[in-house]
């Protein structure tokens, strides 16, 4: 029998300020927004999922267009990363694969907080380049992991 994963205890609190943490350090270098999603749904398409999930997150909502959402099936550890059009425009599909893939290789290893850490500084790093902070910016998105059920 399968045990059943509970996505909020995948992560301890500590951890879960910690990818809030680098998400807002992220944050304050550029205009764009950040999400990381935890989800207990396990699909074929993540990718599907996760735009679903940047859909009811609101993320489509930034002033820009440059919020990435980092999406995460807990149970069968998949991982997608979906830009907004307006930052998607910039880097296309490559960079979101190069993301994601230093994402996995600490999945691997269990490393899950600091796989997720590492995505957000890659993203955060990206988004500064043709994002940068804007005096009159303002947070528009949580900064809180989110959790789908």
């Amino acid at each position: 029998m399968k045990q059943r994963i509970d996505i909020e205890e995948w992560l301890t609190p500590e951890e879960l300020a910690r990818v809030r943490d680098a998400v807002r350090a992220a944050e304050k270098r550029t205009s764009g927004e950040l999400r990381v999603h935890l989800d207990v749904a396990i699909m074929d398409d993540v990718l599907d999922h996760a735009a679903f999930a940047f859909n009811n997150l609101g993320m489509a909502k930034t002033q820009e267009r440059n919020g990435v959402l980092i999406y995460v099936s807990v149970p069968g550890r998949k991982v997608a990363v979906i830009g907004d059009e307006g930052i998607h425009a910039k880097l296309g599909d490559t960079y979101w694969h190069d993301v994601l893939k230093v994402i996995l290789e600490y999945f691997r290893e269990d490393r899950f907080c600091d796989g997720l850490c590492a995505g957000v500084e890659l993203l955060g790093e990206k988004l500064r380049e043709h994002f940068p902070f804007q005096r009159a910016d303002v947070n528009e998105l949580s900064d809180e992991v989110s959790f789908g059920k």
